[in-house]
């Protein structure tokens, strides 16, 4: 007499065993899904604002908050995150945003960003009224060869060139 199968009848009763195994397909299906969303969203979530940063090779110093990005664009105008500012009014809006901040917790960080085509005075201006307003938290930001956006860290120096050299 043969043996019935695991999903056959015997004696008018079905016996189904529960499926042991975990079905992952539905669950890669989901975290690509995930991933590719958050290779398109991460981009988008940068500061508006154009700014052609320098290179560097330093490494990227860790943040614990969120830190306010100020901007300076190839026709010197500055920017507070994506809002265009005066430079008079520079300063007391940051003062505004630092007191709104909860209490005992470390000042924020103040990246200045100058764009490669700007004077170089331009962004010392910008740095130098921060900092003359009491903020310590200031640093530059430059870009690293790979193409990222990495704070406190300085441009590497250009090669040398002798005139009339191509």
């Amino acid at each position: 007499m043969a043996s019935p199968l695991i999903g056959g009848r015997t004696n008018g009763r079905s016996r189904y065993r529960p499926l042991a195994e975990i079905n992952v397909t539905p669950m890669v299906d989901v975290m690509l899904v995930l991933l590719i969303i958050f290779m398109v969203a991460a981009p988008l979530m940068t500061v508006g604002v154009p700014v052609d940063l320098p290179r560097t090779a330093a490494s990227p110093l860790n943040q614990e908050t969120e830190p306010l990005t100020i901007s300076v664009d190839p026709q010197g105008r500055v920017f507070l995150q994506e809002t265009e500012v005066p430079m008079e009014e520079l300063v007391p809006r940051l003062r505004a945003i630092m007191q709104n901040q909860p209490q005992g917790a470390p000042e924020r960080r103040i990246f200045v960003r100058g764009d490669r085509a700007i004077a170089y005075g331009k962004v010392m201006e910008v740095m130098g009224t921060i900092a003359a307003a009491g903020f310590t938290r200031v640093a530059l930001l430059a870009e690293q060869p790979g193409g990222a956006a990495q704070p406190g860290s300085t441009p590497a120096p250009a090669p040398a060139r002798r005139p009339g050299a191509q």
